[in-house]
């Protein structure tokens, strides 16, 4: 467990007063970079001008997260931030996200306990969205990834925050404690995707996982490998075969008594505690990242929470199977083949290309459990970075419909998605001469054939498969985000069970 707490939720209220007259420690008000907004005149007038002054000088440009203090006389506020959120023309709802929790930062660096957020007039989003989007946004900069580190002083907290939005008091309120508990269960599984290796093994990352679903009013069901060998489960059991660790498969069941019986919505997500490539052993540099590996499973968790806080109106099933990927003696070789709980053989051509393996059974188990439509979420390609780069999570599945509407809402999210082919001439790359197919197609289109593999397991229903490999892992700290586990896909997967009314159809 961490030694030091690596997230606190501040409470999120909305007030009504008038922006110089709110009490708090720092007073934080997004800016356009081309257009000045009723705020910022305000406050370059008690500022002396130094506001016009700093633009003038290019100080201060209002480029995405830049942040600028004046100096402010009059304001009831200690201090005043203006952040940028670029231009008008440019905006979408993400930008103001990052703004608040690039405020969170801010204060929290300067040892600040209050702070107030302004949503402008004449920002385009509905006071409603600005409320939740603020809200996440000002959890999710509550959020410090030095957990074990003793030589320093603990973290700074915001522990108030005040959203200055005009609104129906009622629809703002039911707004932010959406935003708030949406913000806290990123900073959920950001804080598991940052635990080492050593202090999330299987057995543990289950139990922590069982915990926190059970706090959350969510239903629990631990496979151990005794049990998952009763379900024939060859894939998962043939990844674990090289650890000293044995794997679990953890259930996450919400099931309300008001919803239908179906659709029900089914979350896989890829529990890797740590992949050392197995015999196809990873280089040394940067290897240490693999133990973000399980980034998928704690999305999973950490939505299945949301969904249960949040009283989605569908019934969720989430299936997170959890090994590690170890070159043991007993451990899973090329030429190998194994058989799955559906039946299937694959022949391993690559040990590191397990992830797939593990999700495959997941999802043959997540159909048997009753779900009617599937995502699956999975740092699991290189070659989806190679694609994408850091920034995009790789979007595959079918039918369209389906992937549109978990794009839609990914967007909503503030998790970028973007939609990749899965056509069956794919298949040919991943044929074996031996079994059914092999666990991987080599170096060409090697995101799309994973996500195919997957594919073979999902039964036709609606499925869709996020390669967050790209996303998951920060490499550099930004304004808005330490260095680190971001949490990706956590709130696409709660947006999408809130959102069931346009899907439940499809």
């Amino acid at each position: 467990m961490s030694i030091q707490t690596v997230h606190r939720t501040p409470s999120v209220g909305v007030t009504s007063r008038s922006s110089r007259d709110i009490e708090t420690d720092i007073l934080v008000v997004p800016v356009f970079k081309d257009d000045i907004l009723p705020e910022e005149r305000d406050l370059d007038a008690a500022s002396g001008g130094e506001i016009a002054g700093a633009r003038a000088r290019g100080e201060f440009k209002g480029e995405p997260c830049e942040v600028y203090i004046p100096p402010v006389r009059g304001w009831t506020a200690g201090r005043v931030a203006l952040v940028g959120i670029g231009r008008r023309s440019d905006f979408a709802p993400d930008l103001l996200r990052r703004a608040a929790a690039t405020g969170a930062l801010a204060a929290r660096q300067r040892r600040l306990r209050r702070m107030a957020i302004v949503h402008a007039a004449g920002i385009p989003i509905a006071p409603g969205d600005a409320a939740q989007t603020l809200a996440e946004g000002a959890v999710v900069g509550n959020f410090d990834g030095a957990s074990y580190k003793t030589t320093e002083p603990p973290p700074a907290w915001v522990e108030d925050v005040q959203l200055r939005i005009d609104g129906d008091p009622s629809a703002l309120r039911a707004a932010v404690d959406r935003g708030r508990v949406l913000g806290e269960c990123t900073n959920i599984a950001r804080e598991l995707a940052n635990e080492p290796g050593n202090t999330l093994t299987p057995p543990l990352f289950a139990d922590r996982a069982a915990a926190i679903a059970r706090s959350a009013g969510l239903s629990v069901d631990v496979l151990d490998q005794t049990r998952i060998a009763e379900l024939n489960m060859g894939l998962l059991l043939g990844v674990a075969r090289g650890s000293q660790e044995p794997p679990r498969l953890v259930v996450l069941r919400w099931e309300p008594t008001s919803a239908a019986q179906s659709p029900v919505l089914g979350f896989v997500g890829k529990g890797i505690t740590f992949d050392s490539g197995g015999i196809s052993i990873k280089p040394a540099e940067n290897m240490d990242k693999m133990k973000g590996d399980m980034s998928g499973g704690a999305a999973v968790l950490a939505a299945m929470v949301a969904i249960a806080r949040l009283k989605a109106p569908v019934r969720c099933v989430g299936v997170i199977p959890m090994t590690e990927n170890m070159p043991g003696g007993r451990a899973l070789k090329p030429g190998d083949v194994l058989v799955s709980a559906e039946g299937k053989t694959v022949e391993v051509l690559n040990t590191d290309a397990e992830g797939r393996l593990a999700l495959g059974d997941a999802c043959w188990y997540a159909r048997q459990l009753g779900a009617t439509h599937l995502v699956d979420v999975a740092t699991l390609t290189g070659a989806c970075v190679v694609a994408l780069g850091k920034t995009t999570t790789g979007l595959f599945g079918t039918p369209e419909a389906w992937v549109e509407q978990v794009r839609r809402v990914g967007e909503r999210a503030g998790d970028r998605l973007w939609p990749m082919p899965v056509f069956d001439e794919y298949k040919e790359l991943f044929k074996s001469e031996i079994a059914d197919f092999t666990n991987t197609g080599g170096r060409a289109g090697g995101a799309i054939t994973a996500a195919l593999f997957i594919k073979e397991f999902t039964g036709d229903l609606p499925w869709a498969h996020l390669d967050i490999a790209g996303t998951a892992w920060a490499e550099e700290a930004k304004p808005y985000q330490p260095k680190g586990a971001t949490g990706v896909g956590v709130r696409t997967l709660a947006e999408l069970a809130l959102a069931v009314d346009a899907w439940a159809r499809l």
